[in-house]
C-alpha cells in the first residue's frame, strides 16, 4: 500500500523516480483502481507484456483512471530497459490521432457528430470504444454548445443514470448544497426520502453535502422528484463536471475571516454548476490564510486575504496529491469570478479528456496558463464569456427531466421475477 501516495512512489522532489519505484516491495499497490501490486505488474512483464497497452490488457494496471501510468512505465523501464515497446500516445487503439489533434480537427473541419469525426479521421473501428466515445462526446459538446446533442450512450453509467452506482447495484444520490449551505426544508426533504425509500446510510461528504446510499435504480426518479419539490438539484457527484464549491464561514461568523468566503462560494457555484469538464472539477473558497476549506488542493481555489483574494489553480487530493500553484491576486469578487470562469473555459477547451487540472498544468506549464489569463484582459474576458455562453445550455437540472418522465427506460428493472407455481 502506498501510504504516502504516488507522489512519493514517483520519486517526489528531486529523487530518481525509477529508484523510488525499484525500492518498493512487491506487495506495494501500484494501481489503486484495480488492486494491482508491483509484483503482479512485474509478473505480467516477465510473461511478455512489453508495452503499456500490453500491461493494461494483461493485469489491468493503468487501465482505469490512468493516474498510475507513470509508475507502470517506470516498472517497464526497470524490467526491460531499451526493449520497452513505446508508441505514439493516441486517444485509443481506434485511431492514430492524439487528443490534441482530434480537438483541433473537430474545430478546424467544423465536425458535428461522433460518426463524422470517426469517418473523417479514419477510425479503425466503426463504433469506437469505451475510451474514445466518451472523449469525442465531450469534445463535441465543448466545441458546439447549444448545437451538439449530448449522446447519452457515449457516457459512463454514472453519467447516464445521474447517480453513482455502488458495489451492490444500488445508487447513491447527492443533491447540491450551494457553498455547503442548507436549510430546514432541504434537511426535512432528505430525511423524508431516507425514510420513504429505506436508504440504509446517509453520509456527510468531504464536499460539504449529504450522500444518500442504497437507492434502487427504479426509485431514482421518485427520489429526485421529492428532492426537487424542496428546491434541490443534482449535485453532479457522478460526473466529469463541477462537483462542489467548498467554503468556510468567513467574515460573517469567524473571528479570523477577512472576506465573505461563503457568499463568494455560493456565487461561484451558482455560476459554474452543471458545466461538463474533461474530468471532475472541485472549487473551494477559504476566508483567511488558515485555509479551512482546503482551497490549495482544489482545481480552483480562492484564499481570502485582507487586500482581496489569492487565486490558486491545479490542485487535487486523491492518490497523487498536488498542492495548487498561485495564479494571481485580485482585489474584488467580480475579478475572482471572471478569472475562475476564464480558467475553467481554458481547461475545458484545451485539456484532454480524463485529464485533471493538475496533470494538465504540469503538461502545459503554469506560465502558459498565466500568459493566457493574465497577459491580455480582453482574452480573459472572451474566455469567461464563452464559458458563460455554454452555461446557458448546461444549467438545466437532469434530475427534474427524469422525474418528469424523460428517458424512463433507463430506470426500468432489467426483469421482473414472478415465482412459478408448481401444481400439487
Amino acid at each position: 500500500m502506498l501510504i504516502f501516495g504516488q507522489a512519493f512512489a514517483s520519486g517526489g522532489g528531486q529523487a530518481d523516480p525509477k529508484a523510488a519505484v525499484a525500492a518498493l516491495s512487491d506487495d506495494a499497490e501500484i494501481c489503486g483502481c484495480n488492486g494491482v501490486s508491483k509484483g503482479q505488474v512485474l509478473a505480467c512483464i516477465e510473461k511478455g507484456a512489453c508495452s503499456l497497452d500490453a500491461v493494461r490488457d494483461t493485469c489491468k494496471a493503468s487501465a482505469s483512471c490512468g493516474s498510475c501510468t507513470g509508475l507502470v512505465e517506470n516498472l517497464l523501464a526497470l524490467a526491460l530497459g531499451e526493449e520497452v515497446q513505446a508508441g505514439p500516445r493516441t486517444m485509443c487503439r481506434c485511431t492514430s490521432f492524439g487528443h490534441g489533434d482530434v480537438r483541433r480537427e473537430i474545430v478546424a473541419q467544423a465536425m458535428r457528430s461522433i460518426p463524422e469525426v470517426m469517418q473523417k479521421l479514419h477510425w479503425s473501428t466503426p463504433d469506437g470504444c469505451s475510451s474514445c466515445r466518451p472523449a469525442l462526446n465531450y469534445y463535441l459538446l465543448c466545441a458546439l454548445p447549444g448545437e451538439y446533442v449530448d449522446d447519452q450512450q457515449s457516457r459512463f453509467v454514472n453519467e447516464r443514470m445521474h447517480a453513482n452506482i455502488q458495489k451492490d447495484g444500488t445508487y447513491s444520490v447527492v443533491p447540491r448544497m450551494w457553498g455547503g449551505l442548507t436549510n430546514p426544508r432541504e434537511l426535512r426533504a432528505i430525511a423524508d426520502v431516507v425514510e420513504k425509500f429505506n436508504a440504509p446510510m446517509v453520509k456527510v461528504t468531504g464536499g460539504q453535502r449529504l450522500d444518500i446510499f442504497g437507492i434502487r435504480k427504479e426509485d431514482l426518479p421518485a427520489v429526485w422528484a421529492d428532492l426537487g419539490a424542496a428546491g434541490m438539484v443534482s449535485g453532479h457527484a457522478y460526473g466529469k463536471a463541477l462537483r462542489t464549491v467548498k467554503t468556510c464561514v468567513g467574515s460573517e461568523w469567524c473571528r479570523f475571516g477577512t472576506q465573505d468566503s461563503t457568499g463568494l462560494g455560493v456565487k461561484i457555484e451558482q455560476a459554474t454548476w452543471g458545466s461538463w469538464m474533461p474530468h471532475k472539477f472541485k472549487i473551494a473558497v477559504s476566508g483567511c490564510p488558515r485555509n479551512c476549506a482546503e482551497a490549495t488542493i482544489k482545481d480552483f481555489g480562492v484564499v481570502c486575504v485582507d487586500s482581496g483574494y489569492e487565486l490558486h489553480v491545479g490542485g487535487n487530493g486523491g492518490i497523487k496529491v498536488r498542492v495548487t500553484d498561485l495564479l494571481c491576486r485580485v482585489a474584488t469578487e467580480e475579478e475572482a469570478i471572471e478569472h475562475c470562469a476564464a480558467f475553467i473555459q481554458l481547461y475545458r477547451e484545451e485539456a484532454w479528456y480524463l485529464e485533471r487540472t493538475a496533470p494538465w498544468i504540469e503538461r502545459v506549464g503554469l506560465a502558459y496558463v498565466q500568459s493566457r489569463l493574465l497577459g491580455d484582459a480582453q482574452e480573459r474576458a472572451a474566455l469567461a464569456a464563452r464559458f458563460l455562453h455554454s452555461q446557458k445550455f448546461c444549467q438545466d437540472d437532469p434530475w427534474a427531466k427524469r422525474a418528469a418522465g424523460a428517458e424512463r427506460e433507463h430506470h426500468a428493472p432489467m426483469a421482473i421475477f414472478t415465482p412459478m407455481e408448481i401444481p400439487a
